[in-house]
């Protein structure tokens, strides 16, 4: 039943149209990491997966598996993607998408931070150089 909004939702991010995702999360909604325990809002998400796209070519997720739950999904994939320098980077992450009214309203987002730190040593390089 939400696999078409889930569907949706990472090709949205895949494309980088920042547009869709935001109509695709609910305006309330709260996105949660397991790194930090901190809460984003909407808007922080969308600077972080705006960021993600300058560091990052050749975005994509392949999804391991997907499972639907009475109110949403859970989810398990690798993002895979492209440095600057050329590197391949894979974060294997899990997530727990609640979904309200067809739309995103809430992500649990659980992955292993040390895979991330190629990510955030090109981001900090990027920012830089500015």
């Amino acid at each position: 039943m939400n696999d078409a909004l889930i569907d949706r939702f990472f090709a949205a991010i895949e494309a980088g149209d920042v547009d869709l995702v935001r109509a695709l999360y609910t305006p309330d909604a709260v996105i949660w990491h397991n790194d930090d325990l901190l809460e984003q809002s909407v808007e922080d998400n969308l600077r972080v997966l705006g960021g993600l796209h300058r560091v990052l070519s050749d975005l994509s997720y392949e999804v391991v598996r997907r499972a639907e739950v009475p109110d949403g999904v859970l989810q398990q994939h690798v993002l895979h993607g492209r440095l600057p320098d050329g590197r391949e980077v894979a974060l294997h992450c899990a997530m727990y998408l609640r979904v309200r009214d067809g739309r995103v309203a809430r992500i649990e987002e659980y992955l292993d931070s040390a895979q991330r730190t190629p990510i955030r040593e090109a981001r900090e390089a990027l920012q830089g150089r500015q």
